[in-house]
């Protein structure tokens, strides 16, 4: 069914340009879609920029049944820029380019830049594509030099598309163009399996058959491409003393090296050239103007960028195609040029579609939805009201029906379109309304014009394996300090292999004073920890062989035991005390999960259930959930607060800022849209007369969720029945505030939020004084954020900027001081006279501050000028740069939060840490510096925190007096000493600095007990196996791990199942109380602790009846004489013996 564009129509019928006039709003889409569908040939749509772009694409993806789409996008970098586009674009386009020549019929879309482009020849993907299924034949080697041929990069651990490692049989890799990586398991030299698994956990989801590799890029890199692409430079140049020419030489590939691309071919093509059906071009009026000046803007950056000497750009005509030789392209294809206005040229066509009258729902005003309602009423046709999200849909719905208007639900279009209702509404992503003669079509923009409208993205980013992040040794590095328990702090010198009785076997290297070197066997690396507390610099370095560690241990343990005492009594207040304990949820909590419209990831739900659990004992919660900026905390406090309206109790959620009270406002109001639960919001935003109404309803009871900054712990508040009160970002928070809160807090449950928890925080929550969640796993489609320290230079601000424009983008400038805000401004308009910039800073009136964070939520204007009041949760997708005037004077929470406001969407971000003078500043704001400069990867927000541990000191746990002690022993064995002081005393044991250490079991197997590196090859991830095989608690989380390792790196070698079998061996030694195994070929040597559990009867019954086997040596030694095998089994003889004995 057609309803603009008339059957009979003919648009070609004069000749070869067509003009359609008359097309408002959204309704271009509408047209192109059904003059695509009427005719079997391809439309190329060219958008004059990204913003253009993103805004058609959504708009045809809405009115889209049928119809092949395909979008080519920009690469998001500027010309000629020292970046390389997202893996995930290049994954895009190359896909798109592997679609076009086959396509015959539907729409591609792509900007005036692209289009212009010089791409690859079209036979590229073809010649350098793969294809792999199931019993193929397959050479490991020539495998993997074929993929570096076709751009992929080999590395340890598969995380980006382009990637690919190898390990023994396994092959990971993760193709372009696919949504996840692929892990291929070979028998001997066929493709056994091939399965697809998850880049977070690194565990396969499920098998597949065959998988279509494409290029890596958009260039190849075999040897007969690099040999190309030195002649082409050598010609173009007439040098080869240029960065990119060694850097290619060499095999590597520098960012931005794609501007480059034509140098690796014999001959470029165009989009136009891929595309084999001729193609229709469709534009909107203007494209030889836009031409122009996008030529004029392109000489301006070569003119710029040939002032680097070190790397010229290509001239622009091999890069991009001119205005002339681009007109000369389109001049004989059929064209269609679009304008909204009507047009009055003979060959000209104009729509039926027309603006939509004012529709702006007004709340000033006695009837707010006056203009809509009158519309409604007036308008004969079918009505279509597109919101941007569910909870918008569900309070318009209701807003509707209490002036007695009946609105359907439709699920899309083409539902609409089948549905005969008068009034429909949907959710989509649509920014502009339409009116047509039968049907109109209203959208958010329309009705609420510049309110700030939440929006979600999916996320994707890099993984940070974060088992126990702290005790780990996940970021340590060669001369770092780490702690052994019973010899003090060294200095790590990398895991060495030795060979004794010609048995391998791997250890730890360690320097102590005087040059002396401690070889720790992996098996003891479970008394191994990353040394923090003071800097790495001012760590003490221990004398092997003296008194001074045993001193110091001992000096803690001492002072750990008041601490211990202290503790455990403020845990016992906390225990005895009665809360409400919630019921199990129910059906309608099942719903309102179901609702959330991404995928949970692993953490957040052990989160959840965490949660869960606390809130269902009766004794208060008191929980700590740490996650980084936009790693999903807010849904773990909806679920809570859920929870708790649920058994009837009121929820506090106390925000540190108004603008996040608005934000979170408008979140939950959107998230609890389908359940009649009243949220209200109390800040500086509403007036006094709203307030007190506000106040007395809480105390009534007729308010279920209150968001809030500390109004809401202040005493003129009162609640009805406050069950749960959520904190959000802590760190924020003084000393004052949370004294208020508790008092105000009686037996609710208290759940706190933040990404960067205060030293304080964090140490109480390691001393298990409160419970603590860590939120590690970053949603999909996050990226890190590039982050650069460097001084005040007027053309790095200025290609920041531009880069962030050029692709449709905003950029926050954190300028923090209100004094000279407006100078900055006006410094930024000056340097960019084509910008628009605001400012917002907390001393302007409120209505003011809400406008303008509406608007630059809008992007109705570019850059925004702001102090830190956007330090706290605002989430505006479009805003992917940061710059930070005078970053040194910021802490590292907060330069971890403000960085945290870009990259919450797919495109790459970037922050700039602008300091005064590298000079200038103190040692300590460079550590913090280097901190948040090294640590790009998401989930670095408890990393961050650990490292200001280590720049401010742990604060004690109750005062002052303890620093001194955290710093001589380091801050993890400090922590794991008061767990075990207080396990001793809460076992009214005598408590002895002997029990709280660790008594390591020695076992000497006789037999290789290590992780091959023909196994696995790279160190870094041998030694996190072997720290997490000898921390293991359990043989249950040793089966896990074996699992683990066969799944991420296929059947694993003798040597390894001997590894196991020594830790399960040791697990079971150290609860019977076993000191030392020694396993020869010939006998096995059992030591005995002090304390130990075994039957002495048993033992003297076996030397007493088998006398010639069994003998008892030194009073606690026990010796068994048989012969060994050299294999695993000799070491589960023994294990059967020890059970013997029990």
């Amino acid at each position: 069914m057609s309803i603009l564009y008339p059957e009979e129509f003919k648009p070609f019928a004069p000749g070869l340009k067509s003009y359609w006039g008359s097309l408002f709003g959204s309704s271009e889409a509408l047209a192109l879609i059904e003059f695509a569908e009427s005719k079997n040939q391809v439309v190329l749509y060219i958008a004059k920029d990204i913003s253009h772009y993103d805004e058609v694409k959504k708009a045809l993806k809405f009115f889209n049944t049928s119809l092949n789409i395909l979008d080519f996008s920009s690469w998001e970098v500027l010309a000629f820029d020292h970046f390389s586009p997202h893996p995930d674009i290049v994954s895009s386009r190359l896909e798109t380019l592997s679609k076009l020549p086959s396509l015959k019929s539907g729409i591609v879309i792509t900007t005036l830049e692209t289009l212009s482009q010089r791409l690859c020849p079209k036979n590229y993907i073809e010649t350098y594509s793969l294809h792999l299924k199931t019993n193929q034949h397959l050479e490991i080697e020539s495998f993997s030099e074929n993929l570096i041929k076709i751009g992929y990069r080999r590395v340890t651990t598969v995380m980006e598309q382009g990637e690919f490692c190898i390990k023994g049989a396994l092959i990971d890799l993760y193709p372009m163009g696919t949504s996840n990586p692929y892990r291929i398991d070979l028998f001997d030299n066929e493709i056994d399996s091939m399965r697809s698994f998850d880049t977070s956990s690194q565990r396969s989801i499920a098998i597949i058959e065959e998988i279509n590799l494409l290029p890596a890029r958009e260039f190849a890199t075999d040897s007969e491409s690099i040999t190309t692409f030195k002649n082409n430079y050598l010609s173009e140049f007439g040098n080869t003393d240029g960065f990119i020419y060694s850097e290619v030489s060499e095999g590597r590939y520098p960012g931005g090296i794609e501007f480059y691309l034509p140098l690796f071919f014999k001959k470029t093509e165009t989009l136009f050239d891929y595309i084999s059906n001729e193609p229709v071009l469709v534009y909107q009026k203007g494209l030889v103007e836009a031409m122009e000046l996008q030529t004029k803007e392109l000489l301006e950056r070569f003119e710029y960028c040939k002032g680097s000497l070190e790397r010229l750009p290509l001239e622009i005509n091999k890069v991009f195609l001119s205005t002339e030789k681009f007109l000369k392209k389109i001049i004989d294809k059929k064209q269609i040029q679009i304008q909204s206005s009507k047009i009055e040229k003979k060959e000209s066509f104009n729509f039926s579609s027309s603006i939509l009258p004012p529709l702006k729902i007004e709340a000033q005003t006695k009837k707010p939805l006056n203009k809509l309602i009158k519309f409604i009423e007036n308008f004969d046709g079918q009505i279509l009201i597109v919101c941007e999200s569910e909870g918008r849909q569900s309070v318009l719905t209701d807003l509707l029906s209490t002036h007695q208007l009946k609105v359907n639900n439709c699920s899309d279009w083409s539902d609409f379109q089948n549905q005969n209702n008068r009034l429909c509404i949907t959710n989509a992503s649509l920014s502009e309304g339409v009116l047509f003669e039968q049907i109109a079509i209203i959208t958010e923009t329309n009705l609420f014009g510049r309110d700030a409208v939440k929006q979600r993205r999916r996320r994707r980013a890099k993984h940070k394996d974060f088992d126990e992040a702290i005790k780990s040794l996940i970021e340590i590095q060669l001369g770092d300090p780490v702690v052994h328990e019973h010899y003090g702090v060294g200095r790590y010198l990398g895991l060495k292999s030795r060979s004794f009785d010609g048995n391998q076997q791997d250890f730890l290297s360690l320097e102590y004073a005087n040059g002396s070197v401690l070889m720790v066997p992996i098996a003891a690396l479970n008394l191994i920890s990353r040394y923090s507390g003071a800097s790495s610099d001012n760590a003490p370095l221990h004398k092997l062989g003296s008194q001074q560690w045993t001193k110091a241990k001992r000096k803690a343990a001492e002072a750990l035991y008041d601490v211990a005492a202290e503790l455990l009594e403020i845990y016992a207040k906390r225990q005895s005390q009665k809360g409400f304990a919630y019921p199990v949820p129910n059906d309608a909590y099942s719903s309102f999960v179901s609702t959330f419209p991404f995928e949970e990831t692993p953490d957040q739900l052990k989160t959840m259930d965490d949660v869960l659990l606390d809130m269902q004992s009766e004794r208060p919660m008191d929980r700590l959930v740490c996650g980084d900026v936009g790693f999903g905390k807010t849904e773990i406090a909806m679920r809570a607060a859920f929870i708790a309206v649920e058994s009837g109790k009121q929820v506090a959620i106390l925000v540190p800022t108004t603008l996040l009270a608005n934000q979170h406002d408008q979140t939950f109001n959107d998230r609890f849209s389908k359940f009649p639960i009243v949220i209200k919001s109390l800040s500086r935003f509403q007036n006094v007369k709203e307030q007190n109404e506000i106040k007395s309803h809480l105390n009534d009871g007729k308010i279920d969720i209150i968001i809030g900054t500390h109004k809401l712990i202040q005493g003129t508040i009162k609640y009805h029945n406050l069950g749960l009160i959520i904190i959000d970002e802590e760190h924020r928070f003084g000393v004052k505030q949370k004294e208020a809160l508790k008092k105000i807090r009686g037996q609710s449950d208290i759940l706190t939020m933040t990404a960067t928890p205060i030293p304080r925080s964090l140490n109480m929550a390691l001393g298990s004084l409160r419970e603590m969640s860590i939120i590690a796993t970053p949603p999909a489609k996050r990226t890190a954020i590039q982050t650069f320290v460097d001084e005040w230079d007027k053309n790095t601000i200025k290609e920041a900027c531009s880069r962030e424009l050029h692709r449709g983008g905003q950029i926050f400038v954190v300028h923090n001081d209100i004094d000279t805000i407006d100078n900055m401004a006006e410094s930024l308009s000056d340097l960019m006279p084509n910008l628009k910039v605001r400012i917002a800073h907390g001393q302007m009136p409120s209505k003011e501050l809400e406008q303008i964070m509406a608007d630059f939520y809008h992007q109705r204007f570019q850059l925004l000028v702001c102090t830190t009041i956007i330090e706290t949760g605002i989430d505006i997708p479009s805003a992917n740069t940061i710059i930070i005037n005078n970053a040194q004077n910021f802490g590292l929470a907060q330069l971890h939060q403000l960085r945290g406001r870009v990259g919450r969407s797919h495109h790459k971000a970037y922050a700039y840490l602008i300091i005064k003078s590298h000079q200038s500043i103190t040692a300590n704001a460079r550590k913090r510096l280097d901190a948040i400069a090294s640590l790009e990867e998401l989930g670095a927000g408890f990393m961050l925190a650990n490292h200001d541990l280590e720049i401010r000191g742990a604060g004690d746990l109750l005062g002052e007096n303890q620093s001194g002690k955290i710093s001589e022993i380091g801050f993890n064995l400090y922590h794991d000493l008061l767990k075990r002081t207080i396990q001793a005393i809460k076992n009214n044991t005598k408590f002895d600095i002997k029990d709280a250490l660790v008594q390591e079991v020695e076992i000497n197997s006789g037999i290789a007990c290590i992780i091959p590196d023909t196994y696995l090859q790279d160190v870094h991830e041998r030694l996190i196996l072997y720290k997490r095989i000898a921390s293991a608690a359990n043989i249950d989380e040793l089966k896990e791990l074996k699992i683990e390792m066969i799944d991420r790196f296929g059947p694993i070698p003798d040597q390894t199942n001997n590894l196991f079998e020594s830790a399960s061996l040791k697990i079971q030694s150290m609860e019977i109380g076993i000191l030392k195994i020694n396993i020869y070929d010939d006998k096995v040597e059992i030591t005995l602790n002090e304390k130990n559990s075994i039957d002495t009867s048993k033992i003297i019954n076996l030397i007493q009846t088998k006398p010639q086997q069994f003998q008892l040596k030194n009073k606690s030694t026990l010796v068994s004489n048989e012969v060994m095998n050299a294999d695993f089994s000799r070491i589960r003889s023994a294990s059967i013996l020890i059970d013997s004995l029990v």
